[in-house]
């Protein structure tokens, strides 16, 4: 028993120095050109760099594409809407070699530090190289996601002041991408580059919008497209729209306050008889040993199982709220 404790919490260590592990090949390999946190957006400091606006525009529509068009890689599609979302700057065949070298590393770390046998460290450690991965890319899409949403109001306040002045659409989408940082700088100057060499604003709005499956972007395309085809105040329209998106941004963060107690206290009452019986069976291994030879151990235990499942489920319907 004691080694089944014990491994438990090996495992667990290993699966999360694999997701650092992951980062960490992230960022050396491409340092802070694909942060979020720089003030100037990623495209702006590419061309600062004097590669040429169009070889942006190239490398950024090839980047923004390569991961959806990728999907018919073995395994790569369960990530693929994920890593598209988030932008990962890692090609998928990277993606897809990163998996298998976690693969290795997990293989040989349950060989060093756990007593398992061959059939489980060949099945466990495919499942923890490429689950990290999942959730390293599931973490940086909604970051990326987060902040696009929160940073779309005030890019169309901006699209707005520049209409008011008699700058045509394209300026002002040029003025977002020049004004704002990543991620929605960046996203704002692909469509600003694609307007110059001759493209339909309208159809990069509503791609933007598909690729990253954001309902207020979908609103944006929705609006300015109708507004093409029938006319109208523009700058008018799109701060109506910047408003209401403002708002429905304000009502899910108040959602989320209102529910965080509950939340936190659904993850705890999932969470702790896990942990109540890892910390047991570490205190105390012996705890089960008289009940396990009995017929009614393992009948029970999937009963237990099965209304920790049910708990879990229960819980994060309670506290899903749609707005």
């Amino acid at each position: 028993m004691w080694g089944f404790g014990a491994e438990t919490l090996i495992y667990a260590a290993i699966f999360v120095s694999v997701l650092f592990l992951v980062e960490g090949i992230y960022l050396m390999v491409f340092g802070k050109s694909i942060s979020l946190n720089n003030r100037i957006n990623r495209r702006l400091d590419m061309m600062d760099k004097g590669v040429a606006r169009q070889e942006v525009l190239e490398q950024l529509r090839k980047e923004m594409g390569q991961h959806l068009s990728s999907r018919k890689i073995p395994l790569y599609s369960i990530i693929a809407k994920k890593a598209q979302i988030a932008n990962i700057a890692f090609k998928p065949q990277q993606l897809v070699m990163i998996m298998g070298v976690l693969s290795v590393v997990v293989y040989f770390s349950m060989t060093i530090g756990t007593g398992a046998s061959f059939p489980i460290r060949l099945i466990v450690s495919p499942l923890m190289g490429m689950g990290a991965v999942y959730f390293w890319v599931n973490g940086k899409a909604k970051k990326r996601l987060g902040m696009m949403e929160e940073q779309l109001p005030d890019a169309i306040e901006l699209m707005v002041r520049s209409l008011k002045v008699g700058h045509p659409f394209s300026s002002a989408i040029a003025a977002v991408a020049a004004e704002s940082p990543d991620p929605i700088g960046t996203e704002f100057g692909v469509i600003a580059d694609e307007a110059a060499y001759g493209g339909e604003i309208t159809d990069s709005l509503q791609e933007m919008a598909e690729r990253l499956d954001m309902q207020d972007l979908r609103f944006l395309a929705v609006v300015v497209g109708i507004q093409a085809k029938s006319g109208g105040n523009l700058a008018e329209i799109l701060e109506g729209l910047a408003s209401v998106i403002r708002s429905r941004f304000r009502l899910f963060r108040k959602v989320a306050a209102i529910t965080a107690e509950a939340k936190f206290s659904g993850f705890f009452l999932s969470a702790f008889p896990i942990l109540a019986l890892i910390g047991m069976l570490i205190t105390k291994p012996d705890f089960y040993d008289e009940v396990m030879e009995t017929s009614m151990f393992v009948p029970a235990v999937i009963v237990v199982a099965f209304l920790l499942i049910i708990n879990i489920v229960f819980m994060r319907v309670m506290t899903n709220i749609k707005v």
